[in-house]
């Protein structure tokens, strides 16, 4: 019977240790070009513990891999805000928004207007 309360007392520590280690999230990240999207990466992965980030321009949803026992999502975040975008949790500084490249202004409606017309001229 000791044996086999050990045995479980084993599976159930492993089992939990091993679900953090690879953990997947999204969130979303504001932003409008390519130029956007290297920098939002580049954060993420530059944070320690995220193995994959991949942020996608239409739908500015963030896509992240990353180890729970070295990083959380607040972090993440933070860390995507130091360099100029928002997420839903953490908005960035102006003074980080202003570092961003003239035409990575996601909060000008003009910016993001032409950003739109730019991606239908593409297609058409």
């Amino acid at each position: 019977m000791k044996k086999i309360i050990l045995i479980f007392t084993l599976l159930i520590t492993t089992v939990t240790f091993s679900q953090n280690k690879n953990a997947k999230a999204s969130m979303e990240v504001d932003g409008v070009c390519g130029m956007c999207k290297e920098r939002i990466e580049k954060a993420a992965i530059r944070t320690k513990g995220v193995k994959s980030a991949v942020w996608s321009i239409d739908t500015h949803e963030l896509k992240l891999m990353y180890d729970e026992r070295k990083t959380n999502l607040e972090t993440i975040s933070k860390n995507i805000a130091a360099v100029g975008h928002d997420t839903k949790e953490i908005k960035a500084t102006d003074e980080a928004y202003d570092s961003v490249h003239p035409c990575c202004r996601y909060r000008d409606k003009e910016i993001v207007d032409d950003h739109k017309e730019e991606k239908k001229s593409k297609k058409n």
